[in-house]
């Protein structure tokens, strides 16, 4: 082979070795492109995990809250309903305290409805509690003159506390409580000694929202808790403040 032909068969197997660099990938480009991929699709996943975790939560609180907040509503009514065509407050002191509540209110005595003047009929004498089992606590309703019949109006609840003032208060929620209360002139005031002579009632509910996940883990939700307070001024008591 002459010196040309040697020239051209060189010029030519480098064509076919550029050629063949240009049609496809090197092993260490596969693996950068494939390390990248996994990585992409890691990071990806735990984003997902996170979100439905996150979802999970706002799910869990929403139907908690809505709950709870439903029958802290009926409560707020029927207890502020409480001596209503009676000559005393309503309340029975002797089934209420703490973590429930028995109120008597005469609501068939208006004029043209009926002649009763006791507290028998449905709905006229109701009590609330805190009622607490192996898995968890609830929100009840009894209806004392309807063979006792109950009504679940929560559960999920952690706390029920009631406070019995004689006025209207203004006070600071935590801790599934109130604390600094205080009357209208801002004073320290504690509650009534008896509850006949309750005129304004403090309502606090607690509800903890168990922990998603574990620790530590992509979109992990530790536990938490919200409280949901209401004040009922007796309507039948002659309150100095409202």
């Amino acid at each position: 082979m002459n010196q040309a032909a040697t020239e051209r068969f060189e010029a030519s197997m480098r064509k076919t070795e550029f050629r063949s660099s240009e049609s496809g990938f090197t092993l260490a480009e596969l693996m950068i492109a494939l390390t990248v991929t996994l990585v992409m699709a890691s990071l990806a996943s735990i984003l997902m995990a996170g979100s439905f975790n996150i979802r999970a939560r706002e799910n869990q609180k929403t139907e908690a809250l809505a709950d709870t907040q439903r029958g802290l509503n009926l409560m707020t009514r029927e207890i502020s309903n409480a001596g209503y065509g009676l000559t005393d407050n309503g309340i029975v002191a002797a089934d209420s305290g703490l973590s429930s509540i028995r109120v008597r209110a005469n609501l068939n005595a208006a004029a043209g409805e009926t002649t009763s003047s006791t507290t028998t009929d449905r709905d006229e004498d109701v009590k609330y509690l805190l009622y607490t089992d192996s898995d968890n606590s609830y929100i009840v309703r009894i209806d004392v003159n309807s063979a006792a019949q109950e009504m679940v109006l929560a559960n999920r609840v952690d706390a029920l506390k009631l406070r019995y003032y004689a006025d209207k208060v203004t006070y600071t929620s935590s801790n599934c409580d109130i604390t600094n209360v205080r009357d209208s002139y801002g004073n320290p005031v504690g509650e009534v000694a008896q509850k006949s002579g309750a005129k304004y009632i403090v309502l606090s509910i607690c509800v903890t929202l168990p922990a998603i996940s574990t620790p530590g883990s992509p979109g992990y939700q530790p536990p938490s808790q919200v409280q949901l307070v209401s004040d009922v001024a007796l309507r039948n008591s002659d309150l100095f403040n409202f």
